[in-house]
């Protein structure tokens, strides 16, 4: 009976962890797809889950952060949902590639055509992001999720390091360390893999002399044995003649 009464406390204290776990990961969050680092560009999901039992997600929307704008946003098409890309201007322009960008993306938003995110269910949304700033770690973005009971969940409260997790957390993407120059990585390696390549050939190229001269040398040698024997054959076949 105790065991069984253990057993059965043990079972119902670990439905609840899991249950809270469950109930504090679901939220509004974004990841890259490999890596987003400083100074690069990447691309990103936005992982929408629908924490209702009684209403679907039909509408989300994501506002950029103004202080490090990003001059580059490319929506990745979803089916079911209409996407608005709101741009803004800067207050200062920014430089790319040799070209000042006097506005940015501030804010995209998706709209559901059909019956949205269902209860049980979670939608992403892929977004191309560039050029990410060098001189931040994070990038917060704020989101607010609209079901269709017309109920909005915003999910704006920027995290504090070291702090607890806030109730309504908004989205923070990491930004790695910058990679190294790629380009120059790339040129290095075909260097060294084409002086690789010279020496194989070269190397190849003297073992097929050295190879053809050993076979001349020895096709040489076969040739002086043929002749002396052909001669020593006709000098015993003339004196057998005389004889």
């Amino acid at each position: 009976m105790n065991v069984s009464r253990i057993a059965l406390a043990g079972g119902l204290a670990a439905s609840t962890v899991l249950l809270l776990a469950g109930t504090a990961s679901a939220h509004v969050s974004v990841q890259p797809q490999g890596e987003a680092a400083k100074g690069g560009y990447a691309t990103v999901n936005f992982k929408v889950p629908n924490e209702r039992d009684n209403a679907s997600t039909v509408k989300l929307e994501v506002s950029f952060p103004t202080d490090h704008p990003l001059a580059s946003v490319s929506p990745q098409p979803v089916a079911g949902w209409k996407i608005d890309v709101t741009k803004s201007k800067l207050a200062e322009p920014l430089e790319v590639h040799g070209k000042k960008i006097n506005e940015a993306v501030s804010k995209v938003t998706w709209t559901a055509d059909g019956s949205g995110i269902e209860p049980g269910f979670f939608q992403q949304f892929p977004l191309s992001l560039g050029q990410l700033p060098e001189d931040a770690d994070q990038l917060v973005f704020k989101a607010l999720q609209t079901y269709s009971n017309k109920e909005v969940v915003r999910w704006i409260e920027e995290p504090t390091a070291g702090g607890e997790e806030p109730e309504s957390p908004a989205p923070v993407l990491a930004l790695a360390a910058p990679a190294a120059d790629a380009h120059g990585a790339a040129a290095d390696d075909k260097s060294g893999e084409t002086e690789k390549a010279k020496e194989t050939t070269a190397s190849s190229d003297d073992t097929s002399s050295s190879g053809t001269d050993s076979t001349a040398r020895v096709l040489g040698i076969v040739g002086i044995v043929v002749g002396v024997a052909g001669v020593a054959f006709g000098v015993l076949a003339g004196r057998r003649r005389s004889a």
